[in-house]
């Protein structure tokens, strides 16, 4: 039997609540290699049950959290092209002619 909209919609917001609920201080997070600890750069710390939580280090404070199916979609969006950028000059293409 497969859940109804309203169900779906109560079962994210419980584990949104839970994600969030989570203490994250203890964490170890983790950047892209090569770059250097004062660099802008994103960090991910991973969460139990495969859930994610990332930040920038320019705002530590504030940190976003993804339940594993959220970020699974996210990495496999990422890997098939569809956040890629058009090349502008603002994010290190050429400059528009």
């Amino acid at each position: 039997m497969s859940e109804t909209a309203e169900e779906t919609k109560a079962r994210k917001e419980r584990e949104r609540d839970e994600l969030y609920a989570l203490d994250i201080s203890g964490v170890e997070w983790h950047c892209a290699p090569g770059t250097e600890q004062d660099e802008e750069r994103v960090e991910i710390a991973y969460l139990p049950e495969g859930a994610v939580a990332m930040r920038s280090s320019l705002d530590p404070d504030t940190v976003l959290r993804y339940t594993e199916a959220e970020w699974r979609a996210f990495v496999l969006g990422a890997r098939d092209g569809e956040f890629d950028l058009e090349p502008t000059e603002r994010n290190g293409g050429l400059a528009a002619q």
